[in-house]
């Protein structure tokens, strides 16, 4: 019998809390302090020789991560649903994603790998993530395809310079506009208004994607059943030439929001409620 962990427990206590207070894009996990980057650390575009070098190695090094992660279970994607709609937008288009796992954006790539042509997805990311998160994941998140938020101004211009450029090539990006992640929560939380702004700004489709959860037979590290993944692409969400950039925005944030409401009640067969509301 295995024995949950007394920290998965911790956080699934904070989600709970958090979900009461409708707090719902703050953080529920004990991540390392947040190091503030500064422009010397980053290199968005990989336009240095060795941040390629170690971009083209890192993402071979995840590839292989990746596909261990599925061989021995630790992540099991079930199906992959609507294919026909990534494929139906061979340019730019930022993607979104709930957020309630480490491995969620792992899942969004198996998901589209054969058929992005040979690019690669690039991720927005916590600025925390960045510059100091340990060990492998850490490496992983300095080095392939990331796109860290700062709280540094001149940074920022940096990062919103990137998206522009990134755009305009044809690239994908993935967002995770819930912010922060809550561990295995199944429901669609708020969404904020960033990838958004971005996709209005620079007049380029929302691909949105909803991941749901079913138990598997098969235990994590931490104790808890393994979940099983199934990837929903949803159709694709223009901007509307009529709309202004801000009504663009909004626009494009509570379709979103509408789509990931109807897959999760499709899927679990019950209402979207949260928990009640409390000070």
């Amino acid at each position: 019998m295995y024995e949950p962990s007394q920290e998965r427990l911790d956080i699934l206590k904070k989600i709970d809390e958090y979900e009461r207070k409708r707090w719902f894009n703050k953080d529920v996990e004990n991540d390392p302090p947040t190091i503030p980057l500064t422009e010397d650390k980053v290199d968005y575009l990989y336009e240095k020789p060795f941040s390629k070098f170690k971009m083209k190695f890192a993402n071979l090094v995840a590839r292989h991560h990746i596909n261990n992660l599925l061989k021995f279970k630790r992540m099991i994607i079930s199906e992959v649903r609507g294919i026909p709609n990534f494929k139906s937008v061979p340019g730019a288009a930022i993607l979104t994603c709930n957020h309630f796992n480490a491995f969620d954006n792992f899942a969004v790539y198996k998901a589209i790998e054969k058929h992005l042509k040979n690019r690669e997805l690039y991720k927005v990311i916590r600025e925390g993530n960045y510059t100091n998160f340990p060990g492998l994941y850490g490496w992983f998140f300095r080095n392939c395809n990331t796109l860290p938020l700062s709280s540094n101004f001149r940074v920022m211009k940096l990062f919103m310079n990137a998206i522009k450029v990134l755009l305009s090539r044809g690239e994908k990006i993935l967002f995770y506009p819930e912010q922060g992640m809550w561990w295995n929560y199944q429901k669609p939380r708020p969404l904020e208004k960033g990838a958004f702004h971005f996709a209005a700004t620079h007049n380029v489709p929302i691909i949105p994607i909803f991941i749901t959860m079913s138990d598997s037979c098969n235990f994590d590290g931490d104790g808890f059943l393994t979940q099983e993944y199934t990837v929903h692409i949803l159709r694709p969400i223009y901007p509307k030439k009529e709309l202004s950039i801000k009504e663009n925005c909004e626009y494009l944030k509570n379709e979103n929001y509408k789509m990931w409401v109807k897959v999760y009640e499709y899927f679990y067969g019950i209402p979207l409620e949260y928990l009640p509301q409390t000070k």
